[in-house]
């Protein structure tokens, strides 16, 4: 997730091979795999309710609903 913008997000993701399949409309959910580059890319590991925080003190947090819409647009796009 980020603490500024879903851009910011977006182009952190990029930078390190993550597709848009991986975007659950306020963050993405990241394969095990790819935890250590992302960690060394600058990414900072949270827990669960952390991220729920963070995005809503950001104002990206989403409802379920909410999340499910992006995800279909973003999947159709």
């Amino acid at each position: 997730m980020s603490d500024h913008s879903l851009d910011e997000l977006h182009d952190f993701a990029a930078s390190v091979d993550i597709t848009r399949r991986a975007f659950q409309g306020d963050h993405y959910d990241i394969p095990e795999e790819y935890r250590d580059a992302m960690l060394v890319a600058g990414a900072v590991e949270v827990e669960s309710r952390e991220l729920v925080r963070r995005l809503r003190a950001a104002g990206l947090r989403l409802s379920p609903a909410e999340r499910r819409a992006r995800v279909a647009a973003a999947n159709t796009a």
